[in-house]
């Protein structure tokens, strides 16, 4: 009697990780205007930018996102549910509008203990809270001025810490660094990164690229209430096959260099540059792989070489175009 074969352990599934934003078909419209049209999306944890021109349906996204709107047609859920008049799923939620809507002649500590409060927190603790978000985005020190007496920057971060006060799973920011000096934008950029370093997930909005590309390189796009892209900036420009790649090489002898890459590289163009050269081509592993060798056969002397167009600006204006 032959022994029976052991047991092969089972190798334990690995749990999908639940979208925090699920949109199917998602539709509104306002009388004949089409504010989003057939929007489906899955938003991950972590930081996602929503980009798009003026009129590309992000408004109203975010409201529907929020509550504040009904879907015309379709659904949207939010960590799990249906944001609208909906308790459970806006309590787990953390708004900061583009628009004020602060009472001003409150101080900074009363206006966001009142809004804790809303959340269903005693008095105590929503003081606790309060003061503990204001500390936060750096007004400690500012918090018993009335809010009226508040600078742009100053009424930023006091949207910034009454959304994260009650301790949400899901930050929604329309805009949050409009108007904010370089130093303001820094410590809520901060704020924002530190939020979601402790596990929360956040959906940022906004028109100024390089804000969203210091907080994530992963980004919905919408353009004329329709989704046009999302994923991470990167996958983005590698599906771009048509467009060839740019690639800058700052170096001594660009001439010299031009012509060594003509022979040994597949190019759609290259333009001489005063201080190098600038190649376009749909391989760019070509130009990466064959410069190591170009340069010491040439004996060029190369001080930097980059990629002109996976930045998010390039990329989003390749999408919209």
């Amino acid at each position: 009697m032959s022994a029976a074969s052991p047991a092969v352990p089972a190798v334990p599934a690995v749990p999908a990780v639940p979208a925090v934003i699920e949109c199917r078909g998602l539709t509104r419209w306002y009388g004949p205007v089409v504010g989003l049209a057939d929007v489906t999306l899955e938003v991950p944890p972590g930081i996602t930018g929503l980009l798009g021109p003026n009129g590309a349906g992000k408004t109203t996204f975010i409201r529907c996102v929020t509550g504040q709107l009904r879907p015309s047609r379709g659904e949207v859920r939010v960590l799990g549910g249906d944001p609208f008049a909906n308790r459970r799923v806006l309590s787990r939620l953390g708004y900061c509008p583009d628009e004020d809507g602060l009472y001003e002649g409150l101080t900074a500590t009363r206006l966001v203990t009142l809004l804790v409060r809303v959340h269903g927190f005693g008095g105590a603790e929503a003081r606790r809270r309060a003061d503990e978000a204001l500390a936060r985005v750096g007004l400690s020190a500012a918090a018993g001025r009335p809010v009226r007496t508040f600078s742009k920057g100053m009424r930023q971060r006091v949207k910034l810490a009454q959304a994260l006060a009650h301790g949400p799973d899901l930050l929604v920011l329309d805009e949050p660094l409009t108007g904010t000096d370089p130093v303001v934008r820094k410590d809520l950029q901060d704020g924002i990164r530190a939020y979601a370093a402790g596990g929360g997930s956040v959906l940022v909005s906004s028109h100024v690229l390089h804000e969203v590309e210091a907080l994530t390189s992963r980004v919905v796009v919408l353009l004329g209430g329709r989704l046009l892209a999302v994923g991470e900036v990167g996958e983005l420009r590698a599906l771009m096959e048509d467009i060839p790649h740019r690639i800058r090489v700052l170096c001594d002898r660009p001439r010299d260099l031009a012509r060594a890459l003509f022979s040994a590289a597949d190019l759609q163009g290259l333009e001489i540059l005063p201080d190098g050269i600038e190649a376009r081509t749909r391989k760019p592993g070509t130009i990466f792989g064959a410069l190591p060798r170009l340069v010491a056969e040439t004996g060029v002397s190369v001080t930097e070489v980059r990629s002109e167009d996976v930045d998010l600006a390039s990329v989003f204006a390749y999408l919209v175009r």
